[in-house]
């Protein structure tokens, strides 16, 4: 297909055609969380397939969307903004408090977001694997995004005399590899422990990085 069909403009039932066809886009997200995140899958799924599910026509996919990839990085792109609203929302309730308890309100609140769903499990760390170099590519910069905010509560800390002076961006990366393998195997039933369990595990791996053997205030 060259290109999107034509939009249709004006009001229709007190919306404008920009609002129905944002309704339009979440059903086909909505639909696609079900069949990617659950069965059958990313691979699996066909146009025709994603638009009965949604509720809609093929016509009204290509009015949305080019392809049922770019509807995989869309809704990978949701699923991780829902799991950074949820942590950083965390983060403000905890202002001004010690580095541990802001550590753990962060990872609670995104293990939670995130394991609240298996099918966002799925997305976030599944599906959107091997599918392409750009879909590779928006991974990692979204995995950035995580490892800049570790870097920037580091830092902070730091500043404070909380954690020793360095540069976290290596620390953090290989950080931010093992929370998500762990969510993953967690929510997959490999690992026998409660998600509180998981997240007190990870605090303290986060704080072994922040607060090394031999560390201690006032030295560097």
């Amino acid at each position: 297909m060259a290109g999107r069909l034509k939009q249709p403009t004006g009001r229709y039932g007190g919306k404008t055609a920009e609002e129905r066809q944002a309704e339009r886009r979440q059903r086909f997200l909505d639909a696609a969380l079900q069949l990617f995140g659950d069965s059958p899958g990313f691979r699996s799924t066909t146009v025709a397939a994603l638009s009965e599910a949604a509720g809609l026509s093929t016509r009204q996919f290509y009015e949305a969307f080019r392809t049922l990839e770019d509807v995989l990085a869309a809704l990978h792109l949701q699923v991780n903004d829902w799991a950074e609203t949820a942590a950083l929302a965390a983060l403000a309730d905890v202002d001004g408090l010690p580095v541990a308890e802001r550590a753990a309100a962060i990872f609670r609140a995104y293990a939670a977001d995130v394991t609240s769903d298996p099918r966002r499990v799925r997305i976030t760390f599944v599906e959107i694997i091997g599918v392409s170099a750009r879909m590779e590519e928006q991974r990692l910069a979204r995995r950035a995004r995580w490892v800049d905010l570790i870097c920037a509560e580091a830092e902070a800390a730091a500043a404070r005399g909380e954690a020793a002076q360095r540069d976290y961006r290596i620390a953090a990366a290989a950080f931010i590899g093992s929370v998500n393998g762990l969510l993953h195997d967690w929510s997959a039933g490999w690992v026998d422990a409660t998600l509180d369990q998981v997240v007190e595990e990870l605090v303290r791996q986060l704080l072994g990085i922040l607060r090394p053997q031999g560390w201690g205030p006032g030295r560097s």
